[in-house]
């Protein structure tokens, strides 16, 4: 725990953490447009955040390898708490109670509970394909070295996996804004309180607490 402009709070995300998601927001963002923007006619005003369709067509795969590459510092510093375990299975059976926010009929959970990690291992899926069939359709660097069977399959994938990952990142926010309020601050300052702490992430909570009290004592 740490004194944060006052009251005592409970650090959640590093700075490298933090500029790392909000890196990869940016880039999910105008990937996300300008992908909008070359897959139908209707959405091509999209292109004006890039600077119009020739600069969307150009920026578009280096804007994807930003949101991959950001992804991927991310998920190396999380990815040893988003192991599923006996806790998680219990908490996917008990759906309705996550449905109505009902955390009293629900097992605590450590860091992440098994709705985000399941999360984090769909992105983690649709970051690698997107990533694979952009390669494959990136026009001036590599599709020339593929056919067009392989290019029509690779650019079906890659439609596909970013209507999962929108649909999925949409889902995300919603759920960090409005089920657990207060995971907005997190993001921000890199810290939660206590209360918000001991009803979303119990078992967490009790973690830090112990390594606290380690800390306090060996000083």
């Amino acid at each position: 725990m740490a004194e944060h402009h006052g009251p005592v709070v409970i650090a959640r995300y590093s700075v490298g953490e933090r500029v790392s998601h909000w890196v990869l927001a940016l880039a999910f963002v105008l990937a996300a447009a300008s992908g909008l923007a070359l897959f139908h006619p209707a959405l091509y005003w999209l292109s004006n955040l890039l600077g119009g369709g020739t600069w969307t067509r150009i920026l578009h795969p280096y804007v994807g390898l930003v949101m991959f590459v950001a992804f991927a510092l991310l998920g190396m510093a999380v990815a040893r708490f988003n192991r599923l375990d006996a806790n998680d299975r219990l908490w996917l059976r008990n759906m309705r109670a996550v449905a109505t926010n009902d955390e009293s009929k629900l097992p605590e959970v450590g860091r992440y509970n098994a709705g985000q990690k399941l999360l984090f291992y769909g992105l983690t899926l649709c970051m690698i394909l997107l990533l694979l069939s952009g390669i494959v359709m990136w026009r001036s660097l590599f599709s020339m070295y593929f056919s067009v069977e392989i290019i029509r399959l690779a650019s079906l994938v890659h439609a596909v996996m970013a209507f999962v990952l929108v649909c999925a990142i949409l889902l995300h926010a919603y759920f960090g804004i409005s089920w657990a309020a207060g995971s907005m601050r997190a993001m921000t300052r890199g810290v939660v309180t206590p209360g918000w702490a001991w009803r979303h992430h119990r078992a967490w909570f009790r973690e830090m607490i112990r390594a606290e009290n380690s800390r306090t004592r060996a000083d």
